[in-house]
């Protein structure tokens, strides 16, 4: 089991980044020659990202159970790349997911949504956690003054004539 941080902390990337997020559904259990060799595939795309992550732009990743997983990048482009790459794993499975699908679209579902994400227009904290998502993609550090809620890690200063009577700040402590 991962070791847990035992304090609240942020995570920060430098520059822009890619969050992409990917995912299979089995439609029809009962066909596994259908969905098994795209379960195969992942594990070997993630196993060569993690080999030369440089090399890919790849950041990171965190699963989000068996069929699912969020991937950091370093760029659009770095990402394309990869996904276009002859000589990588991901097109040949890629292919061969579609050959395999051609007539049976129902059997097997994919999905993937990608977000470019510019520097400094996220938020996140881990408090009493393994390291996931994107601190384990991400520089790890705890979290400082004015930072103790989302407001504040996202630099966002409440317009105190905005508010209405009696209604809270914004960036109280959550």
């Amino acid at each position: 089991m991962a070791p847990i941080v035992d304090r609240r902390v942020t995570a920060h990337i430098q520059g822009d980044f890619v969050v992409f997020l990917i995912g299979m559904r089995i439609n029809k259990l009962w066909k596994p020659h259908k969905w098994l060799p795209n379960l195969r595939a992942m594990p070997k795309m993630l196993k060569e990202l993690e080999a030369a992550p440089a090399e890919y732009g790849f950041l990171g990743y965190t699963n989000l159970g068996l069929l699912s997983l969020v991937q950091y990048w370093r760029s659009f482009d770095h990402l394309e790349a990869y996904s276009r790459a002859r000589d990588k794993q991901h097109w040949p499975a890629w292919l061969e997911f579609n050959r395999r699908m051609k007539n049976s679209r129902g059997d097997v579902g994919i999905w993937h949504e990608t977000y470019l994400i510019r520097a400094g227009e996220y938020e996140n904290i881990y408090s009493g956690m393994p390291v996931i998502g994107l601190g384990k993609a991400a520089r790890l550090a705890d979290i400082s003054a004015g930072a103790d809620a989302a407001r504040g890690r996202l630099g966002v200063v409440a317009d105190e004539a905005q508010r209405a009577p009696g209604e809270k700040r914004l960036n109280s402590p959550a």
